[in-house]
């Protein structure tokens, strides 16, 4: 097997019936990866589930695949689904955390309902199948699965959104589990790491159900979503299954943007200055001098991420 060749592997993606999930399922099932994609195939406001959308799906990838159309925002479709894939491939290396949903409003109007809703699809149901997966990657690692050396196929890879990161107008649900899902990637990614198992965090940039949504708040993001339309999931897709290679087994924890042809790392929240008052507490007028002299030159800009990432992209 050649250091880059990815052989024998199983991987699940939700979300994958349509858009950058099936983009990937489509590009792990070209490197030889039998697919699970579970897709309920409901509306992008999670309603209307359709299952011949995953069904469909399958017969487009040019390898072994499998449709699992539960809804998996519950404990028990995740433990279901990490079945099937045992059940149908002996085994899971590979979890794609892509499926999500959207039901917009702004934090002084929109509905209580709605939020519970975006928060359990898009962010619990990533740690359902997590916890459902996880166990199955770690004794994997123990049996040495794979290899002659120490098992280091495990992925688990959640799709975020820099909306998580920067935030914006009407989205403070799905920014909410997108935020939620990225400090979800840095627990996992410290848990199983000694088990050889990687976990990142991607924020694409790509045409999907979701950019073909996005309702414009100032000319700014209506050239976004322009600029975002022309984009194609593939590129998001390659990207994943480089992270999915042998080549990036010591890549863990980390936050990944793809653009089309550009892709991006992300810093991450970390002190960049402190003060100190080592004789006294503090009283309000020293800290509000101290907080003008040492850290409002460091205030991150309050901007969302459309109009963050208002530059032509490279396609």
């Amino acid at each position: 097997m050649q250091e880059n060749e990815i052989e024998k592997r199983v991987a699940i993606v939700t979300g994958a019936g349509r858009g950058i999930g099936k983009a990937i399922a489509k590009s792990l099932s070209s490197q030889n990866i039998n697919v699970i994609i579970a897709d309920n195939g409901g509306n992008i406001d999670g309603s209307d589930e359709d299952n011949k959308i995953a069904e469909e799906a399958i017969k487009d990838l040019s390898g072994p695949a499998k449709a699992f159309t539960g809804n998996i925002a519950s404990q028990k479709a995740a433990d279901e689904l990490a079945a099937m894939a045992m059940d149908q491939f002996g085994s899971i290396d590979i979890v794609i955390n892509c499926a999500a949903i959207l039901k917009d409003g702004l934090v002084f109007k929109g509905k209580t309902e709605d939020w519970d809703e975006v928060i359990k699809n898009n962010l619990s149901s990533a740690f359902y199948l997590i916890k459902a997966t996880t166990p199955l990657l770690r004794q994997q690692f123990k049996d040495n699965r794979g290899s002659d050396d120490a098992y280091n196929w495990g992925r688990i890879i959640n799709i975020g959104s820099t909306a998580g990161l920067y935030g914006n107008f009407g989205q403070a649900n799905y920014a909410s589990a997108k935020a939620g899902l990225f400090g979800l990637t840095r627990v996992t990614a410290l848990e199983m790491a000694r088990s050889n198992v990687t976990c990142n965090y991607i924020a694409p940039f790509a045409r999907s159900r979701v950019t073909e949504l996005i309702k414009p708040a100032n000319e700014e993001q209506a050239e976004y979503k322009e600029k975002a339309l022309r984009v194609s999931p593939e590129h998001v897709a390659n990207f994943i299954s480089y992270l999915c290679s042998p080549l990036a087994s010591d890549i863990n924890g980390q936050i990944f943007g793809v653009r089309g042809k550009e892709i991006f790392l992300f810093n991450q929240p970390r002190p960049i200055e402190t003060i100190v008052n080592t004789d006294n507490t503090w009283t309000i007028d020293e800290l509000a001098i101290a907080v003008d002299k040492n850290f409002k030159k460091n205030f991150t800009k309050l901007e969302t991420d459309l109009e963050a990432f208002n530059t032509e992209p490279i396609i």
